[in-house]
């Protein structure tokens, strides 16, 4: 797996079977899978000067591991995606909990047993959690729209407690809503726990990566027939042109597997497909713990979203230093540097998408695949998922 910066000058894509654009989960598992499965021969293009997508971590100047685009927690009900990661990596069995901070009150979320006592009280909380465990059963996961459906007052009261408190602020904060913008149709999936479990993903696989995730990357993509090429940006030698796609000007006819932005594949002639970006702001504390849980989520103060501890999440020693990373959500503007995290989908942005979508679906080796290509949220299960299903399609061609 050499990994250079920048391209060649020698560079030709008709030497390579693949050419795989952007080196994040969907791009390195499918150039691994395939290199092993079919032996084809795969040029890696990134546009940053690392591999690893956005679960890309490293060393702070305090040798603090850091993620440095947010942090990122493994998680899956997937035993295929973490079979395959496995191989690459060990994974600690990290379970993830997060507290909120409520009028400067902690709390767990997602909202539980405990989280009822602190609320309401002992006694008034315990009497609520009776009901809820006599209306649902214990160890639910119960959403807010099933407790107003139960036209129950005592029901209620959780609902909106746990809507007004643990939802709204924090989601008009993350994606610059209004309280009438907030879809009601999400607002109804909001989950209440029946039950004491304060993890916050309740998936069989959990857990942090041996060594950190730059490490896995690096591991994916030690294959003799994949080559890494960091610091290019695809735009400057691939086009989809003339119902093919071209590189370095040539029609090429090997596969090409492209994770980007299709708007910006496309110079955004359609107009630009909105996301949410983060400002993200690190700081170094010199003492061995800030907060009391690896995440604390502020849901009904302050300008950021929340504050996470990386030491909190990754085990990590290091005695007298602690980084801390706090989460301004800010819309994304395109052509800034900026990065888009979160697609903004509704029925407007996705007809945009599919237009842009529409003048690549007829190319039959151009495979669009990620959460930017596909425009979608995924955690990282999911773009693996996607990730290896596409090349399951792609080997049963070869």
């Amino acid at each position: 797996m050499p990994i250079q910066h920048g391209l060649p000058s020698d560079f030709e894509a008709s030497a390579y079977d693949m050419v795989v654009v952007g080196a994040g989960y969907a791009g390195v598992v499918v150039a691994r899978s395939l290199a092993e499965r079919c032996g084809m021969r795969v040029a890696v293009l990134e546009r940053r000067g690392h591999v690893g997508g956005n679960a890309y971590d490293c060393l702070d100047d305090a040798g603090v591991l850091i993620h440095l685009y947010g942090p990122h927690i493994f998680h899956t009900y997937d035993e295929r995606v973490y079979n395959f990661l496995e191989r690459f990596t060990h994974f600690d069995g990290y379970e993830h909990r997060v507290l909120a901070n409520v009028h400067g009150t902690l709390m767990p979320v997602p909202f539980n047993h405990r989280s009822l006592l602190i609320a309401f009280g002992e006694q008034r909380g315990e009497q609520l959690y009776r009901k809820l465990v006599e209306t649902f059963g214990e160890n639910k996961k119960v959403r807010i729209l099933q407790l107003r459906e139960q036209k129950d007052p005592d029901l209620e009261a959780v609902a909106d407690y746990v809507y007004e408190n643990i939802f709204l602020h924090y989601t008009m904060k993350q994606w610059g809503q209004t309280p009438d913008q907030v879809d009601p149709s999400v607002t109804g999936r909001v989950p209440v726990m029946v039950g004491d479990d304060d993890r916050y993903f309740q998936s069989p696989y959990q857990g942090m990566p041996e060594g950190g995730y730059t490490k896995l990357f690096e591991n994916m993509l030690a294959h003799d027939l994949i080559d890494v090429f960091l610091d290019v940006d695809a735009r400057d030698v691939l086009a989809v042109r003339d119902g093919g796609v071209v590189v370095g000007d040539r029609p090429y006819a090997g596969e090409v597997v492209y994770t980007g932005p299709l708007d910006e594949l496309f110079g955004l002639d359609l107009g630009d497909l909105p996301y949410r970006s983060l400002d993200l702001q690190f700081q170094t504390l010199h003492q061995d713990q800030f907060q009391p849980a690896a995440t604390v989520n502020y849901t009904t103060s302050e300008d950021f979203t929340r504050i996470s501890e990386f030491k909190l999440m990754t085990g990590q020693k290091v005695d007298g230093v602690t980084t801390i990373l706090r989460e301004y959500p800010q819309a994304y503007v395109p052509g800034t540097g900026m990065t888009p995290y979160y697609a903004i989908l509704n029925d407007e942005n996705r007809a945009l998408y599919q237009r842009y979508l529409d003048r690549v679906s007829g190319i039959a080796n151009f495979h669009a695949v990620g959460r930017l290509a596909e425009y979608r949220y995924y955690d990282m299960d999911g773009v693996v998922a996607s990730a290896l299903d596409l090349a399951d399609a792609i080997a049963a061609t070869r």
